[in-house]
């Protein structure tokens, strides 16, 4: 689409009038010509995929630049036979809220059958797998680059799968949203879960086909017994220091929660409230994981007062208040006015999510209403924000009293130890 040019400074003041004001100079436009690993799919007309038994995982993320999606895309090109679709959570084409899924259907648009994939074990893949008749599984869906966002564990487990049954594996990368760099705490083999399955960072910094690369050589081989014959169609044009809002790529919410790039930007760390049970991260808000706040009984402006004094680096605090219209995690918050904080990027370069997050845990463990959310489900390991962050270490230590430096400094040597490991795997 073409866009308009606004007319500025001295050209507007001649042109409109000399009384007319200057209008501030446009932002620099995005750079154009990155390109999705589906883009690419397309422009070699499904070559790799042609003639195979194919089923794709995906959500309602897996479109072209044109908006086109993959399997509508597949299913009109005639070269390739596609016999199934899988549905992550939030479901194939996007309607279930976080922990739900649409069931199994047949998708009206093409026909094809769409299996209810989420929270599936490596079994279940396999019997969806072969019921479906699958040789070759697509994987195509926009992560936001946090260990636990719970596509890439439906990822990882249909990879396993795969392995398993000797079938191909295709990923078709996606720009990280929230860029290349990596922070935050390592999981541990403990505290694995729907949220983390495997040993990797918090903010792991990588896209899905590098990510897939990773898993093949390093946890595959323990859980298939075997790697699995893995395809990237990479990127074209992207770059680590890129966000999703330097790029014309276009951005589909990922799940109902997830509306802009904004909001990957800060889901890493806001994420973590998820396990905070007196304080919502503002689902069923316009800016869920933007907008932070408890009870406006419990909570006040001097939240956000305390965080700008700290002076964290790209990020402003807004003090707030809000109504979440959705339980999510915090169901005694639904619908009740809750006070906190708006978190503002300023710059995207200089912010750091998680530091970020540890510093508002830090400020609003001080509010005597607040409280770690604990699970009756599972005694053993009862407190969520530990399977969140990957162990109980950010816990006890906010509880304890420590300060920022301290938490963010406890995972220094695992995340440098990470980044060492990764690099092989990395393609941009």
């Amino acid at each position: 689409m073409q866009r308009r040019s606004l007319i500025t400074g001295a050209a507007a003041a001649g042109a409109l009038g000399a009384t007319t004001l200057a209008l501030p100079a446009q932002a620099a436009p995005k750079p154009r010509g990155v390109q999705t690993g589906l883009d690419r799919l397309v422009a070699d007309r499904f070559a790799t995929l042609a003639g195979q038994r194919v089923g794709v995982v995906s959500n309602p993320t897996g479109v072209d630049a044109d908006y086109r999606h993959l399997v509508d895309l597949i299913h009109e090109s005639g070269r390739v036979n596609l016999v199934a679709a899988f549905g992550p959570e939030h479901g194939f084409r996007g309607s279930a809220q976080a922990g739900g899924s649409e069931g199994t259907g047949i998708d009206a648009r093409t026909g094809v059958t769409v299996y209810d994939a989420y929270g599936a074990s490596q079994a279940k893949w396999e019997e969806l797998m072969t019921r479906a008749g699958v040789e070759t599984v697509v994987f195509d869906i926009q992560d936001v680059g946090v260990r636990f966002y719970t596509y890439i564990w439906t990822m990882y487990t249909s990879m396993v799968a795969a392995a398993r049954l000797g079938l191909r594996y295709v990923v078709l990368d996606r720009p990280n949203p929230i860029g290349g760099r990596a922070y935050g705490p390592m999981m541990t083999p403990e505290f694995t879960s729907g949220v983390g399955l495997k040993e990797i960072i918090q903010q792991h910094g990588m896209t899905v086909g590098e990510l897939a690369r990773f898993f093949n050589a390093e946890f595959l081989p323990a859980d298939a017994g075997r790697q699995v014959e893995l395809e990237v169609v990479a990127c074209k044009h992207w770059k680590r220091d890129m966000f999703a809002a330097d790029t014309d790529v276009p951005w589909v919410m990922p799940s109902p929660n997830m509306p802009t790039p904004d909001t990957a930007l800060t889901y890493p760390g806001t994420g973590l409230f998820e396990g905070v049970a007196s304080i919502s991260e503002g689902r069923g808000t316009t800016r869920p994981f933007e907008l932070v706040g408890g009870l406006a009984t419990d909570f006040d402006h001097h939240w956000s007062d305390r965080l700008n004094a700290r002076d964290l680096p790209g990020v402003r605090f807004r003090e707030a208040y809000f109504v979440p219209t959705v339980a999510g995690h915090h169901p005694p918050l639904l619908n009740k006015l809750c006070a906190g904080v708006e978190v503002e990027v300023t710059d995207r370069a200089a912010y750091d999510p998680i530091r970020t997050a540890v510093a508002m845990l830090v400020e609003a463990r001080k509010y005597p209403a607040f409280a770690w959310r604990a699970d009756s489900y599972d005694p053993v390991r009862p407190y969520w924000v530990d399977k969140l962050t990957g162990s109980p270490r950010l816990r006890t230590m906010i509880d304890a009293g420590a300060d920022v430096d301290d938490v963010e400094g406890a995972w220094s040597s695992e995340l440098a130890d990470f980044e060492r490991r990764r690099r092989p795997y990395l393609l941009y």
